[in-house]
C-alpha cells in the first residue's frame, strides 16, 4: 500500500458497524433517562457532542459524548455590568448534586455494574458487545450576556471536587460544518487524518499521546487552502508546515489560535496542552513519514 492510499484510508469515519454501536449507545442512554421517574417534569436537553456529533471521530476514539442539559436553570455571566436582563432567581430542586445523583440512578438501572462515577465531570458508561464507551455529562444552561438582548449560549458543568467549566458544543458543530463546506468537505477528513496520525505515533511510541480534541483544534486553525490540495499527502504536509511555523515562540498578543468552538483561546495556562505540544507533534509527524 502506498503512503497516499494509507492516508486516504485514514480520512474515513468509523466503520458502519462502529457507527451502529455509537447510535445504539446514544439511544439506550436517552431511553434510560426518559424512563427515570424523578426526571418527569424536569426540562432536559439530551444531545451528542464532541467528535461523535461532529463526525470527526476515528476508530481508536469511537466513544460517544452525551450532554444532559437541565434547562430549568440558567447560569450566566455578563461582559459588563447591566448586560444581564433582570430574572427571578431559581428556587427549584435541581442543584448540580441532585442532577448528577438522579442521572447516576437512571444509568445504573439500565447499565448495571457498567457505570463509573469516579470522574470529576463525566459519568462513564462502559462498552458492551453492542455498545461503545460513553461519557455522559450532566450540565446546565448557560449564557454569556453581551447585552440584555445578546448572549452566547453554552453549558455549565460542575466538577465533583469543586469548581466548574463552560462548554460551547453547539458552536463547535456550527464552525465545523461551515469550514467543511468552505473546503469542499475536506476539513473533517483532515481532522480525522491528524487524529489517525497521532494515534499511530502514540501506538508506535514514537510520540506522546495527545487529546483528540487538540488534534481537531490544530486542524481548525489551519487555513482553508491547506485542505485544497489534490492529494492527502500534500494536505497533510501543508497542515504540518502551518502548525510548525505558526506555533514557534511564545503566545502572541494578537492573532491567537482558538478552539474549534471559536469561543476560547487554544493556548492558555489552564489547558492540557501547549504550543510546544503542537509544534513538536508536527515535527514528529513530518519525520514519521520521512517527508523531505
Amino acid at each position: 500500500m502506498s503512503l497516499e492510499e494509507q492516508l486516504t484510508g485514514w480520512t474515513g469515519p468509523s466503520s458502519d458497524s462502529e457507527q451502529e454501536k455509537q447510535e445504539r449507545t446514544e439511544r439506550m442512554i436517552r431511553q434510560a433517562i426518559a424512563g427515570h421517574v424523578p426526571f418527569r417534569g424536569c426540562g432536559l436537553r439530551i444531545y451528542a457532542k464532541g467528535s461523535y456529533a461532529n463526525n470527526t471521530n476515528v476508530r481508536a476514539d469511537s466513544d460517544v459524548d452525551i450532554a444532559v442539559e437541565c434547562t430549568d436553570v440558567e447560569y450566566w455571566e455578563e461582559a459588563k455590568p447591566g448586560a444581564h436582563p433582570s430574572m427571578t432567581p431559581y428556587t427549584g430542586i435541581w442543584t448540580p448534586e441532585k442532577l448528577r445523583s438522579e442521572l447516576l440512578s437512571a444509568l445504573r438501572a439500565t447499565f448495571p455494574n457498567q457505570v463509573d462515577a469516579s470522574g470529576s465531570t463525566a459519568i462513564k458508561v462502559h462498552s458492551g458487545t453492542a455498545r461503545v464507551d460513553a461519557d455522559v455529562v450532566p450540565c446546565f444552561s448557560y449564557r454569556y450576556y453581551f447585552s440584555p438582548s445578546s448572549a452566547l449560549p453554552g453549558t455549565k458543568i460542575f466538577k465533583t471536587e469543586g469548581g466548574s467549566l463552560v462548554n460551547y458544543p453547539a458552536q463547535q458543530i456550527e464552525n465545523g460544518i461551515a469550514k467543511n463546506n468552505r473546503t469542499g468537505y475536506a476539513y473533517k477528513k483532515g481532522v480525522r487524518l491528524l487524529k489517525r496520525v497521532e494515534n499511530a505515533m502514540a501506538e508506535d511510541r514514537t510520540f506522546r499521546e495527545l487529546p483528540s480534541f487538540f488534534m481537531e483544534c490544530l486542524a481548525f486553525n489551519c487555513p482553508d487552502p491547506a485542505f485544497g490540495h489534490s492529494t492527502w499527502t500534500a494536505c497533510l504536509q501543508a497542515m504540518l508546515v502551518h502548525i510548525w511555523q505558526q506555533l514557534q515562540g511564545d503566545e502572541p498578543s494578537n492573532g491567537r489560535w482558538r478552539e474549534a468552538n471559536d469561543c476560547f483561546y487554544l493556548f492558555h495556562p489552564g489547558q492540557k496542552w501547549s504550543r510546544a505540544d503542537g509544534r513538536e507533534f508536527a515535527h514528529a509527524a513530518w519525520n514519521y513519514f520521512g517527508f523531505k
